[in-house]
């Protein structure tokens, strides 16, 4: 099997190309495939949730994100903060707006944007200071260190499901590896990966 980390655009054309046999999406994203005939609408399950966390560009301090008043004195400290639109950015912001530090922290939010990679991409740059996205995405990767999850109850996770593509060469298999990533079997390896098996 092989994991290509594609949205927008570039998860279009291989779409198109019929190049792609299982998408993982949030729900609202993947609500949006099925209605444009590109994912099979009876194969969409939820596997995962995932929480959110916090990055920085290896070898930069790590600050305490421990508690809710460490949270809030990070993101206060940093020079910039950077996150997606996606689930983990609107969770994120969420978030921030619980803490009251929407207006505050404005000047210095960055968002990613499309074709400059995930958060962690933005950090191995030094684009942003402080790094926030779903943990899974963000713990593990070369160049960036994981400073650990944003603190409840300010962490709201973000739900993954998996769809066969209207185009896969392989649905059988497609249709069985879904089955194992929303089985018993597949959670301790999603919580090796910062993620959690999702529960209803």
């Amino acid at each position: 099997m092989t994991v290509v980390l594609a949205e927008g655009d570039v998860l279009g054309q291989r779409l198109a190309a019929g190049t792609t046999d299982l998408v993982s999406q949030n729900p609202g994203p993947m609500d949006e495939l099925v209605k444009a005939g590109k994912i099979v609408p009876n194969s969409v399950t939820p596997f995962q949730l995932a929480e959110l966390g916090v990055a920085v560009k290896a070898g930069a301090p790590k600050p305490d994100v421990s508690t809710p008043a460490a949270y809030k004195a990070a993101l206060l400290a940093a020079k910039t903060i950077g996150y997606s639109h996606g689930c983990s950015g609107t969770n994120i912001a969420a978030s921030i707006a619980q803490l009251g530090l929407t207006e505050q922290l404005k000047a210095k939010t960055k968002f990613t944007t499309e074709g400059r990679g995930p958060v962690t991409d933005y950090l191995r740059r030094g684009d942003f200071e402080l790094g926030l996205q779903q943990s899974n995405i963000m713990a593990g990767v070369l160049g960036v260190d994981f400073v650990g999850p944003v603190p409840a109850p300010l962490n709201k996770a973000c739900q993954s499901n998996l769809g066969l593509t209207t185009v896969s060469k392989a649905p059988d298999a497609a249709r069985a590896f879904i089955q194992f990533a929303a089985s018993p079997a597949a959670a301790p390896l999603l919580r090796k990966t910062h993620a959690a098996p999702f529960k209803p």
